[in-house]
């Protein structure tokens, strides 16, 4: 790509949506960027409110993320109070609108969802889901003076996928790691451009046709030649592991153990020459420090199991090639690198872990992952992004 490269790159997260404006003529530092509440966490501020004030609750818009949303529907719901949803909302609740229906909230079609809305500000209080808001961005970009146009959108979100009928989720969204390994043992294999991601991944699926309209939110937001902007999608916790690879001290080791300790999950990589060895994820609400190690020591020895992280109410764990074959050699514990906003569980630990700053800032390291992505899928744009970033880590 000549001339000019611009990238929007929003990691959304539990806690917190973290967002970068990456330009390729000026230095990373001088990008502009966000820290914002997370669209989960604003859509549950307003359904708590709802639900203190008696109101009656109407959700539409996509899936989105759960958590602190979907407890606070559920919540809303079981106190006896009006709750409806369309369909695509619903599924933020569950996959099975059965068992949204079970919790006292009423799936509406379009033409009811409309003339609920009419009532909004009378007694009833209308959320609209969604992971990415391009409205919301370009606005608070504008505000501060930030040109809003891109020539790349890139989200990361976090998706366990539509899991059959009677099938675990956790079993689901680990078979999904497993064959993205299988085609490309690097971090980068989450990742997707716009129209290519698998129809089951249902959430990264919505944030893409949302991002893929940022340019009609307003005329001006199209890239040069009229043409709306690009979009890669990639998984949050891949995301974090991958930008975790762009600190200085990361990048020195051939052999290197990133994990990414998320509010609600951990995802580890044992990487060799940037090649995937070894991965796990598990609950982050089901790890202590000493059972983290155990899974760490367990990853680089290649004697981690999927069957283990499974019963221990963890996704499962994947060992690649001749990393199974370290078993018996007393493998020692090669860097350990940390990232993630609950990354204090392995603060003090014995294995010495490493808090990475990939440059200079822990906050972006989803966005800094998203724009590897981007240079990965969209080769057009790479040398850009390596003359800000430098080269991609191996």
């Amino acid at each position: 790509m000549s001339g000019r490269l611009r990238v929007l790159a929003v990691d959304v997260g539990t806690g917190t949506q973290d967002i970068l404006v990456f330009e390729s003529d000026r230095t990373i530092e001088n990008c502009y960027q966000l820290i914002l509440p997370s669209p989960t966490v604003m859509a549950a501020d307003r359904i708590h409110r709802a639900t203190a004030a008696g109101a009656r609750l109407l959700l539409t818009g996509r899936i989105m993320g759960g958590g602190p949303c979907a407890w606070a529907a559920r919540d809303h719901a079981l106190s006896g109070l009006p709750a409806y949803a369309t369909a695509d909302a619903a599924r933020t609740l569950d996959d099975d609108l059965a068992a949204v229906a079970a919790l006292n909230v009423r799936i509406v079609d379009d033409n009811e969802a409309g003339r609920l809305a009419a009532d909004a500000g009378n007694g009833l209080v209308h959320v609209e889901m969604r992971d990415f808001d391009a409205a919301a961005i370009i606005g608070t970009l504008r505000t501060f003076g930030v040109d809003p146009t891109v020539d790349v959108v890139a989200v990361a979100a976090f998706d366990h996928g539509a899991a059959p009928p009677g099938y675990s989720d956790r079993r689901f969204r680990f078979d999904y790691i497993r064959q993205a390994v299988a085609s490309r043992p690097e971090p980068v294999a989450f990742a997707y451009v716009g129209g290519a991601v698998p129809p089951d991944l249902t959430r990264l699926a919505a944030v893409a046709d949302d991002a893929a309209r940022y340019g009609e939110v307003a005329s001006d937001t199209r890239a040069p030649g009229g043409r709306g902007p690009a979009v890669v999608v990639m998984d949050t916790a891949s995301a974090a592991v991958a930008g975790a690879l762009e600190d200085a001290r990361v990048r020195g080791e051939a052999e290197v153990v990133v994990v990414n300790v998320g509010n609600f999950h951990t995802l580890a990589f044992h990487l060799r020459d940037g090649q995937i060895r070894g991965i796990f994820e598990h609950h982050t609400g089901e790890l202590t420090r000493p059972k983290l190690e155990a899974y760490l020591r367990g990853l680089v020895a290649g004697t981690i199991t999927d069957d283990e992280v499974f019963a221990d109410s963890g996704h499962g764990a994947l060992v690649l090639g001749d990393a199974a074959r370290r078993a018996d050699a007393g493998a020692e514990m090669p860097l350990l690198a940390v990232t993630g906003p609950r990354r204090e569980l392995l603060r003090g630990s014995a294995l010495a872990p490493y808090e990475a700053v990939p440059h200079g800032d822990m906050m972006l390291a989803g966005c800094f992952g998203l724009l590897r992505a981007v240079a990965a899928r969209l080769p057009e744009t790479a040398g850009a992004i390596a003359g800000v970033l430098g080269p991609a880590p191996r």
